[in-house]
């Protein structure tokens, strides 16, 4: 796995082999044009600064620092996606990434908490209604990254904190229509396949292929990654992927 962390004013890139991998801390958030977000070649050719992503993953290394946690993993960049085999391997992977990290925090730019100043009562009311609105409630990969971590907090677009999974679990709830049990991390396996693909349905993907496999954590399931087969192929191969699994432990 690889994580970033900061060396002065720089970021750097470091992999551990499992089961060495530190207490780290994972960013959950919605993604801006490819141009906008911070990339695995960026880190490494020292650029990425004056991009809008890079201002996520500065609060990200803040708010990690405040947390006592060196280490954080951020998707746009701990990823060479140029490199077919580890992009498999890590879309594979990431649910149990955002199981394990000590802390998951939820970067929501279009969240605003800017009238607390003015108004504190008024503006809770307002950043309520952009919560419930927010882009990311309606994203493909952030149901597992909802689902997965024990610790996930949300936070404004200003790095004010909105509160966490169990104080906000309510308004997900009523938000997303997952039961509340999941929500306090029972075993996703006692939720049936019906229920689960439930959760899913309204959310999208820029990749029509990655609403399945951002589904493989959900079902406790693995597949190869096909960019190219098409959204009905890959839910075919993702249901057959299950099937199996349920025939094994039967």
């Amino acid at each position: 796995m690889r994580l970033l962390y900061k060396c002065g004013e720089e970021f750097k890139l470091k992999e551990f082999p499992a089961p060495d991998i530190p207490r780290y801390a994972i960013l959950s958030h919605t993604w801006g044009s490819e141009n906008e977000e911070v990339t695995f070649q960026d880190l490494g050719y020292g650029s990425g600064r004056g991009k809008i992503g890079f201002d996520k993953i500065e609060f990200c290394a803040a708010r990690a620092e405040q947390d006592d946690l060196q280490y954080l993993w951020v998707d746009t960049c701990c990823i060479d996606k140029s490199n077919k085999a580890e992009l498999s391997e890590a879309i594979n992977s990431m649910f149990r990434w955002y199981q394990d990290a000590a802390r998951c925090y939820v970067y929501l730019s279009d969240v605003s908490t800017a009238r607390c100043r003015d108004d504190n009562q008024q503006s809770e009311h307002i950043w309520e209604a952009a919560f419930r609105q927010s882009r990311w409630f309606t994203r493909g990969w952030t149901l597992q990254e909802l689902l997965g971590p024990t610790s996930v907090e949300f936070f404004s677009r200003e790095g004010q904190r909105l509160g966490d999974k169990k104080s906000l679990e309510q308004q997900i709830h009523k938000i997303t229509g997952i039961a509340i049990p999941a929500l306090k991390g029972s075993n996703l396996a006692q939720f049936s396949d019906e229920e689960r693909f439930g959760w899913a349905r309204t959310r999208e993907t820029t990749l029509k292929e990655d609403w399945a496999y951002c589904l493989q954590g959900i079902f406790g399931v693995s597949m190869p990654v096909t960019y190219g087969e098409g959204k009905a192929q890959a839910i075919f191969r993702l249901k057959e992927e299950i099937k199996g699994m349920q025939s094994i432990s039967c």
